[in-house]
């Protein structure tokens, strides 16, 4: 009988170091093609909020638990994950791009790329990561909804339900009102970090 157990134990010792190993080469291997997709995917998120940039630098010394400490003391319910210096062919500073992800959104996190002028104008953002249902919230990503921030100029969004009434006024997707408030949230957020943080005007 001890025998069997100690022949069984060895057995599902020897089983789980096999899986073990052939789980970290599959790491080892796909590592690196994730990453260069991850990678790919925020170089085109960049390029979309800010199409007249010639290239992009991480911030010096940034620090995302500093950053993000900064806006959730403000109220938000977001995280400040990354920023970019947009710069021009001449390597003159155009402006950021704060990577942000909105926490109050209806299922899960929505990350997303937010280009911001050196004047405080919003070029709009780009959704890298949304869990959002589809037809209602995943609608974030659609240009109906997502043109409303582009290109403006303003102290911060609201949500409406209705027409809106100036630049500051976002309206909500339709049965989505939820996602809608998490999307202009994480904007203002943005906008917050920006002018507090990188000599927004």
């Amino acid at each position: 009988m001890n025998k069997k157990i100690v022949h069984d134990a060895l057995v599902l010792t020897a089983f789980t170091l096999v899986l073990g190993l052939i789980l970290g080469g599959v790491y080892a291997i796909t590592k690196e093609p994730i990453a260069a997709a991850e990678y790919e995917t925020a170089q085109k998120a960049y390029r979309t909020v800010f199409s007249s940039a010639d290239s992009f630098e991480a911030l010096e010394d940034f620090d995302k638990k500093a950053a993000t400490g900064v806006v959730t003391s403000a109220g938000y319910k977001d995280s400040i994950d990354d920023i970019e210096v947009a710069k021009d062919a001449g390597g003159e500073t155009l402006g950021y791009v704060i990577t942000v992800t909105a926490k109050d959104a209806s299922q899960d996190t929505i990350t997303y790329a937010v280009g911001i002028q050196n004047d405080g104008t919003v070029n709009g953002y780009s959704i890298t990561s949304i869990a959002e249902t589809p037809g209602l919230g995943a609608k974030a990503v659609e240009e109906a909804f997502y043109s409303q921030f582009n290109n403006k100029n303003v102290d911060e969004f609201t949500v409406v339900k209705q027409t809106p009434g100036d630049d500051s006024e976002i309206e909500s997707i339709s049965g989505a009102t939820i996602t809608s408030r998490a999307m202009a949230n994480g904007v203002n957020a943005a906008l917050y970090y920006f002018r507090q943080e990188l000599g927004g005007e």
